[in-house]
């Protein structure tokens, strides 16, 4: 029903092939989109550049948005390759162990810092260097879920955090409408990726999403990719600042 066919796709947050970001990179690429895709670092590397090789990815660089400099460099190489950016995917998400394990009174001030810098404010910083490539419009998604809205046992800080990464959606896609620039979050349910793995308690986590959901079934980067894409293509140019739940039904039971 749609192509993608020419876009410019930039995917940040691949850690493996289970990662939702792979899932996002995958179906970008299905519908024709070119791809940029970043690793972590260059212990992360050798899992993540074949993955970008199989998508024959145009451009791979190392990307830590918490080193000075490397956010630009990215941003940098793709206005000197490709000149404009269509769609830009942030799927990072960081919070110091021992304070995502402890009661969110009592995690610190360093770590709820850091976990908003990296988790919320690296998607603004990215979405403002995107901007002057998006000149014919574009598409920016991050990904929350349903812990940002409701009380969700063990996740503890992440749920302000990625309450903040909502709001912030809200406020950029107000920001950039008039351009052509949507922004939105994709919030899928429980999935078994290598970053949720540090929530405690986190296969219970799943089964109880399972077992609510209205169609049982948990949702999987292949349906959070396949909604990105959706999302990247001209026929969602009039939707903009939603969370998109993915989740089988999950978030409307009680």
């Amino acid at each position: 029903m749609f192509s993608l066919h020419g876009q410019k796709a930039l995917v940040v947050g691949i850690a493996n092939e289970h990662s939702i970001a792979w899932g996002c990179a995958h179906a970008l690429k299905a519908q024709g989109a070119d791809l940029a895709i970043t690793w972590l670092n260059a212990k992360a590397e050798p899992f993540v550049r074949p993955l970008a090789e199989e998508l024959e990815a145009e451009i791979l660089l190392p990307l830590d948005v918490s080193q000075p400099g490397q956010l630009e460099a990215v941003f940098a190489e793709i206005a000197s390759r490709w000149g404009r950016l269509d769609t830009l995917v942030h799927s990072i998400a960081f919070a110091p162990r021992a304070d995502l394990h402890g009661r969110v009174i009592d995690c610190s001030a360093e770590g709820f810092g850091l976990a908003m810098d990296i988790s919320v404010h690296s998607f603004l910083r990215m979405i403002r260097l995107a901007e002057p490539l998006m000149t014919d419009g574009g598409c920016c998604l991050s990904v929350s879920f349903f812990g940002a809205s409701r009380v969700v046992r063990h996740y503890n800080m992440m749920g302000p955090v990625k309450a903040a990464l909502e709001s912030a959606m809200r406020y950029a896609a107000a920001d950039l409408g008039e351009k052509g620039i949507r922004v939105h979050a994709l919030s899928p349910g429980p999935l078994a990726t290598r970053a949720a793995s540090g929530i405690d308690h986190f296969d219970e986590m799943l089964a109880e999403a399972a077992e609510r959901a209205p169609t049982h079934q948990l949702a999987s980067i292949e349906d959070v990719g396949a909604m990105a894409a959706f999302l990247a293509s001209a026929e969602a140019r009039n939707l903009t600042g939603s969370v998109h739940e993915i989740d089988g039904g999950f978030s409307i039971t009680a």
